[in-house]
């Protein structure tokens, strides 16, 4: 509630409902250097994890009133600087206190190792219960199971895996931000979202009397105008004769009719290019059969290209028949409101794909793209690292035990900033006992003996 009141504060005009950390963070102007850091910070949490940009405001919400120095500041935020502060009031160089937070960021790594448990991804009862975690207290829960289908069944689309296919070059990648685009389309209702199988554009064929459905189309890709060519700089053309203007003119239709030649060699259904399309070039394109569409993003051009499986040619000479693209299953154009969108659907097995977000209104449809960006985020956490911790501040209080014992031995002055680290951990299940309206001390006290008894009984058995 208290980010839904601060997005209303901040953001007079226009207003906008989120409870996303980043969302909200990154519209508000500051001056302090320590502030505009920890908006970086939520804003590398968000990109990195696209989860848990809240957990790092709590994690730092006493920044603002420390004056720290710079290299310290770039090791530790929030609360583990604001425990640092006693640290340094005790006359603890900052290189030692650095030095103590990268053993205990080390040991924090080795702890979570062992309460963590692996995850199949394979699974998709597994996955799912997953990723509907990270969307458990966002709008869309309410349609968390649509939302969290979504968002797998695009990760798992634009993901490439050289251990399952051997076709697929270099390493493991799940590039959901170039090949997984989502459309928001206002009208209908929330459940007609969906994944498709193919690209959808908010384009239309360049001349109405073209064919607006082809069933399993051949496509070609062109980053190249059909146009003529026009002069690299300020041309003058002197006329003496009226047959002249009408020479020149003939010139640039044989120019255009020469590139549309060489492309209907190689019998295309649709073209589709990045540049423009003269009216000479739609007039041969449409004698010729072939559908047309224009001015075309790079981006959308290089996700129709893994969706389709063309190539995309620079010069329309250069065009071979392994780059025109035959895995689209449907072309089709349909009016969605007042505007009209393309769409490339069903495709054999498309490596890039379009979500379509269907929802009352713009505000409405925005609040859903950032919670299934979220899902989307977590779902490719999960494909690179499969491995579940738990949550609800028991990895936190686990990390917090564990700093604690090991803190016993380490000697020297770096075992205070250990103990540091270890009570800065308290602050996440100490704030969701607060929220919850329980007593703070007693439950991390209760916590804290059910850690170590826990902690023994393990001991014991080996």
């Amino acid at each position: 509630m208290c980010l839904l009141v601060l997005s209303v504060v901040v953001l007079p005009e226009p207003t906008r409902l989120t409870n996303d950390g980043n969302a909200i963070l990154r519209e508000i102007d500051v001056a302090h250097p320590a502030a505009k850091n920890m908006i970086e910070l939520s804003r590398t949490q968000d990109e990195e994890c696209g989860d848990g940009t809240t957990s790092v405001i709590i994690l730092g919400w006493p920044l603002s009133v420390l004056r720290l120095p710079h290299s310290l500041f770039l090791i530790a935020a929030g609360e583990i600087l604001a425990q640092s502060l006693s640290q340094l009031e005790r006359d603890i160089h900052p290189v030692v206190i650095i030095s103590a937070y990268n053993k205990a960021l080390k040991e924090s790594l080795e702890i979570i190792k062992r309460i963590s448990v692996p995850i199949n991804v394979n699974n998709d009862e597994e996955m799912l219960s997953l990723i509907k975690t990270s969307i458990g207290t966002k709008f869309v829960v309410r349609w968390s199971d649509l939302m969290c289908n979504l968002a797998l069944q695009a990760v798992r689309t634009v993901a490439q895996d050289p251990e399952l296919d051997p076709s697929v070059p270099g390493v493991k990648s799940v590039d959901i931000k170039r090949y997984a685009r989502v459309e928001k389309v206002p009208g209908g209702e929330i459940e007609q979202s969906r994944v498709m199988n193919g690209i959808m554009l908010n384009k239309d064929i360049t001349h109405p009397k073209m064919r607006r459905r082809i069933a399993k189309p051949r496509i070609i890709l062109l980053d190249c105008p059909l146009e003529y060519k026009k002069g690299e700089s300020q041309t003058n053309i002197e006329i003496t004769k009226d047959t002249d203007w009408s020479r020149i003119q003939e010139i640039e239709e044989e120019q255009v009719k020469a590139m549309v030649d060489k492309i209907v060699e190689f019998k295309p259904d649709l073209v589709i290019t990045e540049k423009g399309i003269s009216d000479y070039a739609q007039h041969f394109l449409y004698k010729a059969n072939v559908s047309a569409i224009r001015r075309v993003r790079k981006s959308d051009n290089n996700r129709i290209a893994r969706a389709v499986g063309a190539t995309i040619v620079n010069r329309v000479e250069d065009l071979r028949e392994s780059d025109v693209g035959t895995e689209c299953g449907v072309f089709y154009i349909e009016k969605i409101g007042d505007e009209y969108f393309t769409f490339l659907d069903e495709c054999d097995s498309p490596k890039a794909c379009t979500i379509l977000l269907r929802g009352p209104s713009k505000d409405i449809l925005n609040e859903i793209d950032r919670n299934l960006a979220d899902a989307m985020s977590v779902a490719r956490n999960v494909i690179f690292n499969p491995i579940l911790a738990p949550g609800g501040g028991a990895t936190e209080m686990a990390i917090s035990v564990g700093l604690q014992q090991k803190a016993r031995s380490v000697t020297g002055v770096e075992g205070w900033p250990f103990r540091a680290v270890a009570d800065a951990m308290e602050v996440i299940p100490r704030t969701l006992t607060q929220n919850a309206g329980g007593n703070a001390i007693r439950v991390l006290t209760e916590l804290r003996v059910r850690f170590l008894t826990l902690k023994k009984l393990s001991l014991a058995r080996l």
